[in-house]
């Protein structure tokens, strides 16, 4: 980490064994080290956390820790001994799912009839219905991540997720209303320049050059969601 920046720690919550346990400022993270970090990361993952630390994001409710945590203890323990990071990451998913069906969240949704469980029960609120038709949702983050993609992390869309319902763009309830702003200018331009025929790829790319450009100068922001029709 270049010693210009100041140290993401908020709180350590645990240790086990020789590792701690931080919950960390995500959004700083975000905003000045690395816009690709997500929910919780380790050093085989994220090279400048320190080898005998895991980082949790500061969530706005805190009932994913232990998820997170198991996950990140079978992702090191692979990781250390030289698996490559996409084949640990599918081992510690399925730690992680595993732990999530016994906490019950799955049976939550069990419906008769359908396969699929039904998205609108992770709604938790209507943030703004855009001119354009497209509605945005505050989504339960917890229950999008046991029961439909254990992967989702900060926002999406129907073009990305096929479990996302069409002309919706969702929101992670775990994202702190300050960060919120910077995630939704990501997703409504990535969503508007994939509907105009963009590979997702290129339309990643450049919404992830769009946010950090807004989280290092917050006075863009404003105009450029503007700019995605958010009137």
């Amino acid at each position: 980490m270049p010693e210009t920046l100041k140290p993401p720690y908020i709180e350590k919550i645990d240790r086990h064994g020789p590792i701690d346990i931080w919950i960390v400022d995500g959004a700083y993270i975000r905003g000045h080290i690395d816009e690709e970090f997500t929910n919780f990361g380790q050093h085989y993952r994220y090279p400048y956390i320190p080898l005998n630390e895991f980082w949790l994001d500061r969530e706005a409710h805190a009932d994913e820790r232990h998820f997170f945590v198991d996950h990140l203890l079978a992702e090191y323990r692979l990781m250390a001994k030289g698996m490559p990071y996409d084949q640990a990451i599918v081992a510690a998913d399925r730690v992680e799912r595993s732990e999530r069906r016994r906490a019950g969240d799955v049976r939550r949704f069990a419906r008769k009839g359908s396969e699929l469980p039904d998205p609108h029960k992770v709604h938790d609120r209507l943030w703004k219905k855009l001119e354009s038709g497209i509605s945005v949702w505050i989504v339960n983050g917890r229950l999008v991540r046991s029961v439909f993609d254990i992967d989702f992390t900060a926002g999406g869309h129907d073009y990305v997720y096929e479990f996302v319902p069409e002309n919706e763009v969702w929101i992670d309830d775990d994202i702190e209303e300050d960060e919120r702003g910077y995630i939704l200018l990501h997703e409504l331009h990535e969503r508007n320049r994939m509907a105009s025929g963009w590979p997702y790829n290129k339309a990643h790319a450049e919404s992830s050059r769009l946010e950090s450009r807004c989280r290092h100068h917050p006075d863009l922001l404003h105009d450029a969601l503007s700019a995605e029709g958010w009137g």
